[in-house]
């Protein structure tokens, strides 16, 4: 039986049967053959097939994964919504009118189509699929559709969207089948009152007051750009802070914006469950010992499980632990000979897109003989989009001094720097952490966190500050241009050296 690739418009038609953009189409042996097609898959199969490696790709529903569709990018295009309207919304301090103000003290009140940011969200989505097809099929990927299984002997089954089944075989297997948000006991998606990521990007009109389950990255930013647009917002988080992983001047600074704007946050809450309304337009969530807050919708956001289900099947030698991830070392070789893995699906790994990326260039390398660097978990950069931006990489205050160093730190808030000045955006930090050496002096550093406006932008010559392990007396000589954002990161490197300028 034939399965329908997916392809460009305009592409000539490719089949279960072969590739149409590489060999014959009798072809159905790979150099490499990749479950997936989402960043770490679509990664993967890009630099492979620049390196001149023949590569199939199998993909369920679109190339491109949840990231592309479902994830980093539609969530940040809303976010940017909610970035222009809190522009719009104070622009009478640069004397410009907007409706509902009239002058520089009275506050502007813009009105909000979210149907209109929606259409919008996925004109971009399409225009960067488009482009990525366009991509894959210039460097000869073959695209099946379909969901794969990994046999035995590396053979790949793919059972389509018809219903029909095909094998193709790789002499590498890269297994990228990404992952799925995590639901919670007594919270059923039913994507009415009880959404996911996945619902909420599909919204086409805003709830006016959801519970947000959650306090990780992705609950921060849901919580974050809904109550910019005129949602009341409450935040369940189990843990003792909101985004737990960061330094703790950064969750200090988000837990002070986020009191300021009205989103309630409840750390240590204990949920119980929730009650809906008999009409059907709400729900009542229970926590602790019987408090109780009535909410249009809730959204969980308590991260992501590995998306694994039919992945592997007997006898390929492949280890999936008891939560459901791949077992990979740190080239990303699974206990399988020539079966890799790499993104979401990974153990013990940060699931981040650009991180996948990472993992597939390794793969490749590695395929090729090559020398290889693994990926430095410790070290990748993060950048959380909520207002304000939260952007870092290396070890905070505290695991630095957990494990074992002498610490010094350096913090240099915005509220002095001319950029954030300009633009009106005064809230945040950057703070470095570094080594203090025996003699006193100030060696490597160790951590960058940056807490404020347009930080996510910024934070490039910070990790590679930290992954380079540079010095602060090696980076501090470097010029910051003025004015802008990022001298707060070159004013805090130069004060680690004892003389700083505007930082003491």
């Amino acid at each position: 039986m034939e399965v329908v690739l997916t392809a460009p418009e305009g592409s000539q038609e490719q089949t279960a049967s072969g590739g149409a953009d590489k060999g014959t189409a009798g072809d159905s042996a790979f150099d490499v053959v990749i479950i997936g097609a989402g960043p770490g898959g679509y990664a993967t199969a890009l630099y492979g097939a620049a390196a001149g490696l023949s590569v199939a790709m199998v993909e369920l529903d679109k190339v491109g994964g949840t990231c592309l569709h479902r994830g980093c990018v539609p969530a940040k295009e809303f976010l940017e919504t909610a970035a222009v309207y809190r522009t719009v919304s104070g622009s009478g301090q640069f004397g410009i009118g907007a409706q509902g103000s009239a002058g520089k003290d009275e506050q502007a009140k813009p009105t909000l189509d979210f149907s209109v940011s929606q259409a919008r969200k996925q004109q971009v989505v399409e225009t960067l699929f488009r482009g990525l097809e366009g991509l894959l099929k210039g460097r000869g990927v073959s695209v099946f559709s379909g969901s794969g299984t990994l046999l035995a002997d590396h053979r790949v089954q793919i059972a389509g969207n018809d219903g029909s089944t095909t094998e193709i075989t790789g002499t590498d297997i890269v297994l990228a089948a990404g992952s799925v948000p995590r639901t919670i006991p007594g919270f059923d998606v039913d994507g009415k009152l009880v959404l996911t990521s996945d619902e909420v990007l599909a919204l086409e009109s805003l709830p006016s007051s959801v519970a947000v389950v959650g306090g990780g990255a992705i609950g921060c930013e849901f919580a974050s750009l809904l109550s910019d647009l005129g949602t009341a917002v409450t935040v369940f988080e189990a843990l003792p802070t909101i985004l737990a992983d960061c330094d703790d001047d950064v969750i200090k600074t988000v837990a002070r914006s986020f009191r300021r704007r009205g989103i309630d946050v409840k750390t240590g809450a204990r949920l119980q469950g929730h009650t809906p309304d008999p009409s059907g337009t709400g729900t009542v969530v229970s926590y602790d010992d019987g408090e109780k807050v009535a909410v249009d919708a809730i959204v969980i956001s308590v991260g992501r499980r590995p998306r694994t289900e039919g992945l592997v099947g007997p006898g390929t030698g492949v280890v999936v632990d008891d939560r459901g991830f791949v077992v990979a070392d740190a080239t990303m070789r699974t206990a399988a000979d020539g079966v890799w893995a790499v993104g979401d699906v990974v153990a013990d790994t940060p699931q981040l897109a650009h991180v996948g990326f990472a993992e597939g260039i390794v793969v490749i390398k590695s395929i090729l003989g090559e020398p290889v660097l693994p990926v430095d978990y410790d070290r990748a950069p993060w950048a959380i989009y909520c207002h304000p931006e939260v952007a870092f990489a290396g070890l905070t205050e505290a695991a630095a001094r957990q494990a074992g160093y002498d610490v010094v730190v350096k913090k240099d808030p915005f509220g002095g720097n001319s950029r954030a000045r300009i633009i009106g955006d005064t809230e945040g930090l950057v703070k470095v952490v570094a080594e203090r050496l025996p003699d006193g002096t100030t060696g490597r550093i160790l951590g960058v966190h940056m807490v404020g406006p347009w930080v996510t932008e910024q934070l490039g010559a910070g990790y590679l500050a930290v992954n380079w392990e540079a010095t602060v007396e090696e980076v501090a000589q470097f010029i910051q241009p003025h004015p802008s954002l990022s001298e707060a990161f070159g004013e805090t490197v130069l004060a680690l050296t004892g003389r700083g300028l505007h930082v003491g």
